[in-house]
């Protein structure tokens, strides 16, 4: 069964379409569940490419108004991609309770550190950073609010060595999500990265074999993610390619988050 539950609309400002031409290309593509997971928003602060928290309402009406014209044809799902600051706490609890979300995708984009300081994970400077990113991803699955990580492993995106604080970063998201059994996203979007040269070699800035090789061994349940910014992604080369290389290194691939 193939199904995509990270799907972006043009609300973020960074993705493209209309959402029906996300759910039509989803049925072409024969996936029986497509979730909605634009970039969430926060009340009181814009942390940058997402969707205003005026649209919010008229984004979770409108999956609902397309599940209900496409029910026989495939299941739609309310879902957000969203960052994990402890401060929201009680933002997340209202968005699962009481606007009546489906699940809640942690995108750990950006986070802060240790020292209180705010650090995005796409411009991490040191290794330090990286220690920092997989204790808020740790804390994020702690709490329960989250269905799944997604594209964990994007720490890689930096020209960083993948020295001892990486991989025990790497470790600890890890352990975390097999003590939790919380499910870990194979993400399609970093094949559609250009490879370069990191000093580890040149490859796709994500998904990497060390994080993926190490999620293997824990059996842990693993979805692969489209992460569409446009209706042709929603399932195209990029996504059959991540489908082959996760059953090359012997993922324990599941067919829905519910």
């Amino acid at each position: 069964m193939r199904n995509n539950y990270h799907t972006h609309t043009g609300r973020c400002l960074h993705a493209y379409g209309s959402d029906e031409e996300y759910v039509m290309k989803a049925i072409e593509s024969g996936m029986s569940e497509l979730g909605f997971s634009d970039h969430g928003p926060f009340p009181d602060h814009d942390y940058g490419l997402r969707m205003q928290y005026s649209e919010l309402d008229s984004y979770l009406r409108t999956v609902d108004v397309l599940n209900n014209k496409y029910r026989d044809r495939i299941k739609l799902f309310k879902g957000l991609e969203i960052e994990y600051y402890p401060s929201y706490n009680d933002y997340y609890r209202l968005l699962l309770d009481e606007k009546k979300l489906d699940y809640l995708a942690l995108g750990a984009h950006s986070f802060y550190d240790r020292n209180g300081e705010f650090r995005n994970i796409f411009f991490a400077g040191s290794t330090d950073e990286i220690e920092d990113y997989s204790a808020n991803i740790c804390s994020a699955i702690e709490t329960g609010f989250f269905t799944f990580v997604a594209h964990p492993d994007i720490l890689f995106i930096n020209n960083l060595p993948i020295d001892q604080k990486v991989r025990n970063a790497c470790t600890r998201i890890i352990d975390c999500a097999a003590e939790h059994d919380m499910i870990l996203e194979y993400n399609a979007n970093g094949y559609r990265r250009e490879r370069r040269l990191y000093p580890d070699g040149f490859r796709y800035p994500y998904p990497h074999p060390f994080f993926w090789e190490e999620a293997a061994k824990r059996n842990i349940r693993v979805i692969i993610g489209s992460d569409c910014h446009a209706p042709d992604q929603v399932y195209d080369e990029s996504f059959t390619y991540a489908e082959r290389k996760a059953e090359e290194l012997g993922l324990n691939l599941i067919d829905s988050i519910f």
